[in-house]
């Protein structure tokens, strides 16, 4: 759509009473017959998609603000704002609303939700009492003004009557005319009075009134009557602290007179806002919305004012990236691009992806890379917003930039690793900006924002990237604090020693545990590098060291990175906990914790529960076998019992699988079954013979066990007949290959297989298994 009167964008009031951006599109008033009535339509200018569809209601209260604005209420704690592109298109829709809901369109405000009660008693007044009549501007009559001004603050209309009535005939600049008077009289209760009543007039929260209070000739004066405060003994002194301590800097010179006017009255009303103003009450709360409009949409003007310059942020750049600019320059530029990058968080969604993309081409990434090198904690902390910004704005765009940079033998000057090196370095006791780094090196390694159908290969490359050029400066300190001694990769029983953690300070501690959280994190979202990495550097063995700390939280961390590994429930690291013995740090802080009954024994219990609960046969197998000895003391839990329990029947589950795997290795082989079918074609009479009852089985085995013993004293039974077997003789072509045991040995598997195991049958099982090869591997297991 050509006409860009009705260009508009659409704003809603979160819960946090700030406005969030809907988007941007063409406005239009129409007849909807689902509403049954004229409604406002907003239609997406990208898509044609419908942003808005509201019904313009007889009872809603319209506000028109700042000759571009339209906002209302559409139910309880559901604000809604249109901001027009241009005058004539907000002046357009505004006598459209006043239309249906036959208002005068010279009004700023249709009208304003009332209650029954004071439906009632409004309808009651006389008609004369309709318009709030102010007392004359007068020294004498402040008092009554004041009185005036804060007994309308509970009723809707009549903050309205007197909204009007202030308006008229220049009646506020008048009031701010005996603030001076009184000042230069020092008349110290008229100036409490000039308190009262420029308080009241902001709480009326109209529009109208901001654009002459905050005005260049009449704001030093508001802020001014705002200094003398009836509760304060001596007035505060904001406007020395406005004009003399609070300096604009312009990094560089700013020459449209409309934007400079903007920023200051910007800054001067967000000063009334945050420091002024008391903390409004929970029934306040909603008497300055207006007043916090007013500052979100001066900050969208100037951001949009300021983009529209072509040549300023190019000069501002050229300045911040030149070697020749001097320190103090280029920290008033880093504070000024902070600023610009704050007052951007106003811009719709579209507007701030260009927003960004434009400082992103004009080389913001590697100014920070120079900026966050520099000693000046000022600076580094300005440049850690300014790259929290761009991490939240697109952290594809910054791993792009980090894997574009050429790849040099000093890694350190990677954008990356002078991240890591301004967490790792930071001198806050606290550690604030290091947890804030942290938190940002964190949304880079995350996987869920690499998930973009542009770049498949996002994830793998980058991952690939930082493990190999920055994992070593992310585990530096944790390596260097945790020195085992002599070589850590002896895995010989014992070789885990009780080494101390150096230094042990609070601070050291802190920074670890943030790399701890920060590997563990890895661990959880990271498979194939991560895993790579800890058994390349035998990396858990360094980290359980730190069990040793006497910083309990430390401690508390490096569990926390095993039981994560120990969650992944992976083979691979099971064996290498197993090989390095590394359970021993564990259960010796178990030990030394005694008795206690705390967060640290409640944990370690927790990593054993685990283990027990998903039957983790590896590891229950390990605990059992080299600590159940030290452990079966612990009573207040059954779960070392519960682990013994576990150990107990996969061991009986072991021995019946061998004991099956030995029955069931005297299957026939196909020999053996060519036999039985010939047997079953001989004659009736031997097939009677064959099926003789079972009480003649035990002489038959027993002449079987003894041709075997024969054969074991040195006699060739694989030629020998046990003619006098009844089975035996049953066979009149059996071939000479086979002794008597296969006759005899058919009779034992269909009679008795799975019922009866002999004792004696270990003889037979080894000649069964050099006849069965395939069944060693699974026997061997």
């Amino acid at each position: 759509m050509s006409d860009t009167r009705r260009r508009v964008k659409v704003y809603t009031l979160n819960e946090d009473r700030q406005w969030d951006d809907r988007g941007t599109g063409h406005v239009s008033s129409t007849f909807v017959e689902r509403l049954k009535g004229i409604s406002l339509l907003v239609r997406a200018e990208s898509d044609g998609s419908l942003l808005l569809e509201s019904k313009i209601s007889p009872n809603t209260a319209y506000q028109k603000q700042q000759d571009t604005l339209i906002v209302w209420s559409e139910a309880e704690n559901y604000d809604l704002a249109l901001s027009f592109q241009e005058k004539a298109g907000c002046d357009e829709i505004w006598e459209k609303i006043c239309q249906v809901q036959g208002k005068d369109p010279a009004l700023e405000i249709t009208q304003d939700p009332i209650d029954e009660s004071e439906e009632e008693r409004f309808e009651e007044m006389p008609e004369t009492s309709h318009l709030v009549e102010l007392p004359p501007c007068e020294l004498a009559r402040l008092e009554e003004i004041a009185d005036l001004v804060t007994s309308v603050l509970s009723s809707p209309i009549r903050r309205e009557k007197l909204a009007l009535a202030l308006m008229s005939e220049g009646y506020m600049k008048k009031l701010l005319q005996l603030f001076q008077m009184c000042e230069d009289l020092d008349n110290r209760e008229g100036l409490h009075h000039l308190y009262e009543i420029v308080r009241g007039v902001l709480f009326l929260n109209k529009a109208a009134l901001f654009e002459v209070m905050f005005s260049d000739d009449c704001i030093m004066d508001v802020v001014g009557c705002l200094e003398f405060d009836p509760a304060l003994v001596q007035p505060k002194r904001h406007r020395e602290f406005l004009t003399k301590t609070a300096k604009f800097k312009e990094v560089i010179p700013i020459t449209d007179s409309e934007l400079r006017q903007k920023i200051h009255q910007t800054y001067r009303v967000q000063y009334i806002q945050d420091i002024i103003l008391p903390t409004p009450s929970v029934f306040e709360e909603n008497f300055l919305s207006t007043l916090t409009s007013f500052i979100f949409f001066n900050k969208v003007e100037i951001v949009s004012m300021l983009q529209e310059d072509e040549k300023f942020l190019t000069e501002v750049f050229a300045q911040l990236t030149d070697e020749a600019t001097e320190d103090g320059k280029r920290r008033e530029l880093v504070n000024f691009f902070k600023e610009f990058c704050a007052f951007s968080q106003t811009l719709q969604p579209q507007n701030r992806d260009a927003f960004f993309k434009t400082l992103a081409n004009l080389g913001i990434l590697p100014a920070l890379e120079i900026v966050m090198g520099m000693d000046d904690l000022q600076v580094r902390a300005a440049a850690t917003d300014i790259f929290s910004y761009l991490v939240e704005f697109s952290p594809s765009m910054v791993r792009e930039f980090v894997m574009q940079e050429p790849q040099q033998t000093d890694d350190d000057v990677l954008l990356i690793n002078v991240v890591i090196k301004q967490m790792i370095c930071d001198s806050d006791p606290e550690l604030g900006g290091a947890v804030q780094l942290m938190g940002l090196i964190r949304t880079l390694v995350d996987p869920e924002n690499m998930l973009a159908p542009t770049n498949k290969t996002e994830k793998t490359e980058f991952l690939s990237f930082f493990y190999k050029y920055c994992m070593q400066v992310l585990t530096a300190p944790l390596l260097a604090s945790t020195v085992d001694e002599k070589n850590c990769k002896d895995l010989q029983e014992g070789s885990t020693k009780v080494n101390p953690v150096c230094p042990d300070n609070f601070q050291t501690a802190q920074l670890l545990a943030l790399i701890l959280e920060l590997l563990t994190f890895c661990v959880e979202h990271h498979t194939y590098h991560i895993k790579t990495y800890i058994m390349n550097k035998d990396l858990l063995r360094r980290v359980l060291v730190l069990m040793n700390s006497k910083h309990t939280f430390l401690a508390l961390c490096a569990l926390r990175f095993m039981r994560r590994i120990i969650g992944q429930k992976d083979e691979y690291y099971n064996r290498y906990i197993v090989k390095g013995n590394l359970f021993e740090p564990v259960i010796n802080t178990l030990l030394d914790n005694g008795t206690r009954y705390n967060l640290l024994n409640s944990a370690i219990i927790e990593l054993f529960e685990f283990i027990k609960v998903e039957d983790i046969k590896s590891l229950i197998a390990h605990i059992i076998d080299n600590y159940y000895k030290a452990l079966e003391s612990i009573e207040y839990v059954q779960t070392f019992k519960g682990l013994k329990g576990r150990y107990e029947q996969e061991k009986d589950r072991q021995t019946l699988r061998l004991n099956r795997y030995r029955r069931d290795a005297r299957t026939l082989d196909e020999d053996e079954e060519m036999w039985f079918n010939e047997d079953e074609d001989d004659d009736e009479g031997e097939a009677i013979e064959r099926s003789k009852p079972e009480e003649e089985f035990p002489e038959s085995y027993g002449k079987y066990m003894e041709a075997k013993k024969g054969a074991a004293n040195g006699t060739n039974g694989a030629n020998c007949k046990p003619s006098t077997s009844p089975a035996s003789a049953a066979s009149s072509n059996g071939s000479p290959a086979k002794s008597a045991a296969p006759p005899a040995t058919p009779v034992v598997k269909t009679a008795m297989v799975g019922l009866v195991d002999y004792p004696d049958d270990e003889d037979e099982e080894e000649e069964d298994e050099e006849q069965s090869p395939r069944k060693r591997p699974r026997l061997g297991s």
